[in-house]
């Protein structure tokens, strides 16, 4: 445990962040997991509503830090990918 004041607060900083961060990343994990259910299932208009919320929220994630920029763009077009792929089957 650090005995400097500033360092306290950059522990607490620290760990206020990072449960930030982690519902932040839950969430994008669980739109995903949602939108996948949702094509695997053949619903295609319930997986174009899941597709655009969960763009929403990598966009989001990326916007606040969360996850990279790169990274969220990945993560969409594959999605977008897999929803391509289904609406043409």
């Amino acid at each position: 445990m650090p005995n400097i004041k500033s360092a306290k607060k950059r522990v607490l900083i620290a760990e206020s962040r990072r449960v930030k961060n982690a519902a932040i990343r839950s969430g994008v994990k669980t739109s995903i997991k949602k939108f996948t259910e949702a094509v695997t299932s053949g619903d295609k208009e319930n997986a174009q509503v899941l597709l655009i919320n969960a763009i929403k929220k990598l966009d989001k994630a990326a916007g606040k830090g969360v996850l990279h920029k790169k990274a969220a763009a990945r993560k969409k077009s594959r999605l977008q990918k897999i929803f391509n792929k289904a609406s043409q089957a």
